[in-house]
């Protein structure tokens, strides 16, 4: 066991699988000789090669449909976008090429490709830097869309997610990149795509988020009255999500407080909210809450952490459905 960071987790991870399977390849901006804008990739150039680490030219459509080729032609790519906000030039080739070949081919290509993308705020960086477009992506069939919250999490999900045969995009939370260590076996493991996890039992009240909130979540729960048992569920995976595993926590406590960093409408906690009415309604005894970013750009970094739903907003959105 090592006692790691996200980011040291997510390298671990990529030299692990890049050295048991040398279809692996990454390619980004600045992914090999700078080691990525985080560091994320740091040494893995020098440790594999330029041919296995590509330094791209600034043009995610064309980060975009290389790695599509690629994964077409039998190799795994792993694209890294930048930022989150620059998926949108690639947007094109990742929504209706690599996520509509399997079903246009009846099955006969797939496109095993995993694309890495900081996301979310909170670490004070320029516009089109700090957004959550999760939603966004989760919306569209032929796409997994993975956030681990913690090194542990991360390791397992992103060898998932490289392993898979279909492109999984891996919202990577900047926030946390280096907000905390964890142990984390060095050996070889795997988390399943599509299972959430329970952080903390609780028995009156459910918490549904995912990527950086959990921190903020259990941060809220520290302040909470002794006797206001809370139940902290970790998506991990945005599509496809773990809907039994919130309703069966759902069904025990009778109320849920949804968080996330996206703005509001049309966020993926309105799915939740809706599967949870359709399949929990008799078991419900206060309406649904959402604790989330704001409709508004997200602002320049004075303003940041009030748009994101810091743990005071988080703990009145859980104190107001309790006392519902």
């Amino acid at each position: 066991m090592s006692n790691l960071t996200l980011v040291q987790a997510i390298n671990l991870a990529l030299t692990q699988e890049m050295e048991a399977d040398d279809r692996v390849i990454i390619l980004g901006e600045d992914v090999g000789l700078n080691g990525g804008v985080f560091r994320v990739t740091e040494g893995l150039q020098q440790r594999f090669g330029e041919d296995r680490v590509v330094d791209s030219p600034l043009a995610e459509s064309g980060i975009m449909g290389s790695a599509i080729g690629l994964a077409i032609a039998g190799m795994r790519p792993i694209p890294e976008i930048q930022f989150e906000g620059f998926l949108g030039p690639a947007y094109d080739q990742l929504v209706n090429h690599a996520g509509r070949y399997r079903t246009r081919s009846r099955g006969s290509v797939t496109v095993p490709m995993t694309v890495r993308v900081p996301v979310g705020g909170g670490i004070h960086a320029p516009e089109l830097h700090s957004d959550s477009p999760e939603a966004i992506y989760a919306h569209h069939p032929g796409l997994k869309v993975v956030m681990p919250a913690s090194p542990f999490d991360a390791k397992g999900l992103l060898i998932s997610a490289i392993r898979d045969p279909d492109p999984v995009v891996f919202f990577e939370p900047k926030r946390l990149y280096r907000a905390f260590r964890e142990e984390v076996p060095e050996d070889e493991y795997t988390i399943p795509i599509g299972q959430g996890k329970i952080v903390e039992e609780g028995s009156d009240l459910t918490v549904v988020t995912w990527g950086a909130p959990v921190l903020q979540c259990l941060e809220a729960m520290d302040s909470l009255p002794d006797d206001l048992s809370v139940e902290l569920i970790d998506l991990r995976t945005i599509y496809p999500y773990d809907a039994d595993l919130i309703v069966e926590s759902v069904k025990k406590t009778g109320r849920c407080v949804i968080v996330h960093e996206a703005p509001k409408t049309c966020g993926f906690g309105a799915e939740i909210a809706t599967m949870i009415q359709e399949r929990c309604f008799l078991h419900l005894q206060a309406p649904i809450q959402r604790v989330t970013g704001f409709d508004t750009v997200m602002p320049y970094y004075k303003l940041e952490l009030e748009y994101l739903p810091e743990a005071a907003r988080i703990t009145q959105g859980i104190t107001a459905c309790a006392a519902y």
